[in-house]
């Protein structure tokens, strides 16, 4: 070919330039542990506010199907994990290898299982009191999750607490060193709406402060003033969530909101054929 008018006319290799190819994605392997997961749901008086006027539903009743839900869930997600449950009173049993340790805030109601048939009556079980404990001190939350969650490591799984509050005007008071983060915390508040008699912003804020103080991994934190069940069901959806899998809790952007789209407006016009074109 050399001399051909084909060889003289192609251009040279040195001429032509070459890019060089994108760098291969590639995702770092790592293990997300199978999860421990305590619930710790707050019994006092205000978690018999019903949900809505005129409806029997409460909120500890709407609590009890958003556990049961996020129960069957995780556990469809992976079987391994396990749960167990309290309750946010003035007194705590936890049952640990025979023992009985008796503390001042909680009570543990279950030991940890995967379980689903033995976890769920115990759920449906819980009672809410008659009057207001007054005040909340999580001390005692934070180190027994801190007890488990150590044991929790040694089988190479994650530990994590979801705290659901229901106190209006009565603040969690806490003292706990910030350099001790061994588990992740979640946190529901639900509460009224503003008055003279509550301050639920300062309750909030001070849910925030706790959840931050301890938290390993990053904790969500959500609240509603709502009375519909339906959206204690939707933040207990977004708590499923893996805490090894998170982004920023800032940058959420689901669940998307749902907005009924219009159906698009169809003209019709003749072309020169005679024939009908629809225009959208």
């Amino acid at each position: 070919m050399e001399g051909s008018p084909l060889a003289a006319a192609a251009p040279s290799r040195s001429t032509i330039p070459v890019s060089s190819p994108p760098p291969r994605y590639t995702l770092t392997p790592s293990r997300y542990y199978s999860e421990d997961v305590l619930f710790c749901v707050d019994v006092d008086v205000e978690s018999k506010a019903e949900m809505a006027k005129g409806r029997s539903i409460t909120r500890l009743d709407a609590i009890k199907q958003a556990i049961c839900l996020f129960i069957h869930a995780k556990h469809t997600m992976n079987p391994d994990h396990r749960f167990a449950l309290s309750i946010l009173t003035q007194s705590v049993s936890w049952h640990d290898t025979g023992a009985r340790l008796c503390f001042e805030v909680f009570k543990v109601r279950k030991d940890f299982s995967s379980e689903v048939d033995l976890l769920l009556p115990a759920v449906w079980a819980l009672t809410a009191a008659d009057t207001s404990y007054g005040f909340a001190d999580i001390t005692q939350l934070f180190r027994i999750a801190t007890h488990e969650a150590k044991k929790s490591r040694a089988q190479s799984r994650l530990f994590r607490v979801i705290l659901i509050y229901c106190r209006s005007s009565v603040c969690p008071q806490h003292q706990w060193p910030v350099s001790q983060k061994f588990f992740t915390m979640d946190v529901i508040y639900l509460h009224d709406k503003p008055s003279t008699e509550n301050c639920p912003q300062k309750v909030y804020d001070a849910l925030v402060d706790a959840l931050e103080h301890v938290s390993e991994y990053e904790g969500f934190i959500f609240e509603s003033g709502q009375s519909y069940s339906r959206v204690i069901l939707k933040q207990m959806c977004m708590l499923l969530s893996h805490p090894q899998q998170r982004c920023l809790q800032d940058d959420i952007d689901f669940p998307k909101s749902l907005v009924r789209k219009s159906p698009a407006q169809v003209d019709t016009t003749v072309n020169e054929e005679g024939t009908h074109i629809l225009i959208q």
